[in-house]
């Protein structure tokens, strides 16, 4: 068996996954919505990196280049599905979220909904807040002067001159105009709230507000209609040679040309009349295949912030993160000498971390702090914590990686922050990104360096903290702090020793020891004896290693697998292939890797996922978890992954997105369950693991 599901099309039904979230009603209302906002921020990025990426590919193969595929062919399946998707996220939110919001008195009101109270108020209002941020251009012979801006929302506008030679004493004339201009969502909220009104909430979209004023925006014409269109542009940098040259300027200068890239979706309002969207189209000089159907609002996920008039039943049950029971009032460093700890995200607070890099800058024991930063937050607690020790004279090391992508910015940002205050900044790698999260702290004790690490699946990051689910490692084990120290070497561009035995490491092993894990299960599957491998991670694509997994299989060895977003790999119970999707309120991020291997069972928990980019073109950590009663906590982790089945789906054959039944079975939802767990102390956890494992 070696088929292989297409990447792109994973990703969309990864994507569906999400607005079935939205689709569900036992889901808070406003939960729902900002499902929908989610489904809409990841199309955006989908259309902005694959599908420009994929036009790209026709370029080449209409030059005579050879491709392993029809990159024409899969872009037409690609708009297939996402007109089917559009489809089915317009008929959520005007059948479903639209009557739930009425049901609960709120009303998302258009401009033709307005009374004549109302229709005062939000003229007072345009003509205070809204027409002195627009820039209305009328098309002229068929030109468009205006930029069309990444993502912007604008309204096109058609309409006839009052008065003239077809037209006096006000009439219209019979020459229809047409004008674009542009909704000002970067200075005002998109959603307007208007008074209360007999106990009932009204808000409207900045849009409609505009609509209905359009006539003070072009005194002089009949306003005949109005619709709204976005376009979205190619994200790629394009650095031709990362290997000669300065990379951090290129990349600086690269970042300015995103905001100018190439059109790769213009979506349209479908009520449009064709002759309206043919103008449009050619005046824009957009071909048929640019063009996308949508409906009357575009940029969805400004719903992230659609206005709540303090119904907070609505929303998720808040989930305060726990503290830790391995962290006591006693310092981090003690702590993590009784053993090793593993934290929770977002059930354990991420306060934890920030401690335990505080407590290394203001230490007078602590002579060194390294550390790699992929994402962090803005107004970061970690970026201040290492400023304040570089202040106090300690030796702090950062490496940034600036080529993470729509990050590079505040990655900047904060990479002069910390030179300014001290640090030590390293950058990016030709070629390579740097994706592992270390922490490593060297202190003196007794008169001899004894080091600390911080690993994790997640970024330095205490905002995506409470929205993420990552595991953290605290460690003071001499052989994996000693090969972080060599990692911490490599990026400091001092010559690397591969000679990793603790740690796999990409690019240098982590290939071959995933390989060699999988080869053990099928050794033994062959020889009759228990074999089992269990993967819980964001994608599955690299062919390689699925084939492998496949050869297992056949071999005999059971294979369960918890994948977020995209998986190449195609199940198949007669085989032994078992793969399941949780989507829910937690973004789910952290990865588990699981090789029954004889019985001397072996965990891990990685910063990468089994992709091609993790495995040769990162510097990524596969992170062993040896203590007994971690791996005994990590095994009881991802059993209760297994038995949900409320949120759980099963990946089929055609990535349907079927829901595991739940018929005559306890309902177990996994993100409530583990906060449970950890909240009380694991008094849960069953005796035999690894055998609920092999049977759930």
């Amino acid at each position: 068996m070696s088929e292989i599901y297409n990447r792109e099309l994973s990703w969309l039904s990864f994507n569906h996954r999400v607005l079935q979230e939205a689709k569900d009603n036992s889901v808070p209302l406003y939960e729902r919505i900002k499902f929908l906002a989610i489904f809409s921020s990841n199309l955006d990025e989908f259309f902005r990196v694959r599908v420009a990426s994929l036009r790209s590919l026709i370029d080449l193969k209409n030059k005579k280049k050879k491709l392993k595929f029809n990159p024409s062919k899969l872009l037409r399946d690609i708009h297939k599905v996402v007109n089917k998707q559009q489809k089915e996220f317009g008929e959520i939110f005007r059948e479903e979220i639209i009557p739930e919001l009425n049901k609960n008195g709120i009303y998302l009101i258009k401009d033709g909904d307005v009374t004549q109270g109302q229709r005062e108020y939000l003229h007072n209002y345009f003509c205070r807040e809204v027409i002195p941020n627009l820039n209305p251009s009328l098309i002229a012979g068929g030109k468009i002067s205006l930029f069309l801006k990444n993502n912007a929302i604008y309204l096109t506008v058609r309409l006839q001159p009052l008065g003239g030679k077809n037209g006096d004493n006000g009439t219209a004339a019979k020459t229809n105009r047409y004008a674009i201009l542009e909704i000002p969502v970067e200075k005002l909220s998109r959603f307007v709230v208007l008074p209360p009104e007999d106990g009932k909430n009204y808000i409207m979209f900045l849009d409609d507000v505009i609509r209905l004023n359009l006539p003070l925006v072009f005194p002089g014409y009949n306003i005949l209609e109005a619709y709204s269109v976005k376009l979205t542009r190619d994200a790629e940098l394009y650095i031709d040679d990362e290997f000669t040259g300065n990379l951090l300027e290129k990349i600086k200068g690269s970042l300015s040309k995103r905001k100018t890239g190439v059109p790769c979706r213009f979506l349209y309002d479908e009520a449009m009349p064709k002759d309206f969207l043919k103008y449009i189209r050619k005046t824009l000089q957009f071909s048929r295949d640019d063009i996308i159907p949508g409906g009357r609002y575009h940029n969805f996920y400004d719903f992230f912030t659609f206005p709540n008039p303090g119904k907070q039943d609505l929303q998720y049950e808040p989930m305060p993160p726990l503290k830790s029971s391995a962290f006591s009032n006693e310092s981090s460093f003690d702590a993590i000498k009784k053993g090793g700890i593993l934290t929770y995200y977002p059930y354990n607070t991420f306060e934890h971390v920030i401690k335990f890099i505080e407590e290394a800058s203001s230490d007078k024991d602590v002579q060194r702090i390294k550390i790699t930063l992929y994402r962090t937050a803005k107004e970061s607690a970690i970026i201040k914590a290492l400023v304040s020790a570089a202040r106090k004279g300690k030796d702090v090391t950062a490496f940034i990686e600036i080529k993470a992508r729509f990050d590079e910015e505040l990655n900047f940002q904060n990479a002069d922050e910390l030179e300014k205050g001290g640090v030590k900044v390293l950058y990016s790698f030709p070629g390579m990104k740097v994706h592992s999260k270390m922490c490593l702290v060297s202190r003196t004790e007794e008169e001899q360096m004894k080091n600390y690490a911080y690993l994790s699946t997640g970024n330095f990051n205490e905002k995506t903290a409470k929205l993420y689910s990552d595991i953290g490692f605290f460690t003071a084990d001499e052989a994996l702090t000693a090969e972080v120290e060599k990692v911490f070497n490599f990026l400091s561009r001092e010559k690397i020793d591969e000679d990793f035995a603790a740690l796999s490491v990409a690019p240098f092993n982590l290939r071959k020891n995933i390989n060699e894990l999988i080869d053990i299960e099928t050794a033994n599957a062959s020889e009759g004896k228990k074999a089992l491998i269990i993967l819980k991670l964001n994608s599955l694509e690299d062919k390689k290693v699925i084939r492998k997994l496949y050869e297992a299989a056949e071999a005999g060895v059971k294979i369960k697998i918890m994948v977020r977003g995209i998986c190449c790999m195609v199940p198949d119970k007669k085989r032994n292939i078992e793969i399941r999707s949780i989507i829910d309120r937690y973004l789910e991020h952290s990865r588990i890797y699981y090789f029954y291997n004889g019985g001397e069972e072996k965990m891990f928990i990685a910063s990468a996922d089994f992709m091609t980019r993790n495995f040769d073109r990162r510097i990524e950590l596969l992170i062993p978890i040896n203590k007994a009663e971690l791996k005994k906590e990590l095994k009881t982790i991802i059993s209760i992954y297994f038995k949900d089945n409320i949120k759980a789906r099963r990946v089929s054959k055609t990535q349907n997105n079927r829901y595991v039944k739940t018929s005559g079975t306890k309902k177990i939802q996994v993100q409530y369950e583990l906060y449970r767990y950890l909240k009380e102390e694991k008094e849960s956890e069953p005796d035999d693991t690894s055998s609920k494992l092999s049977a759930s």
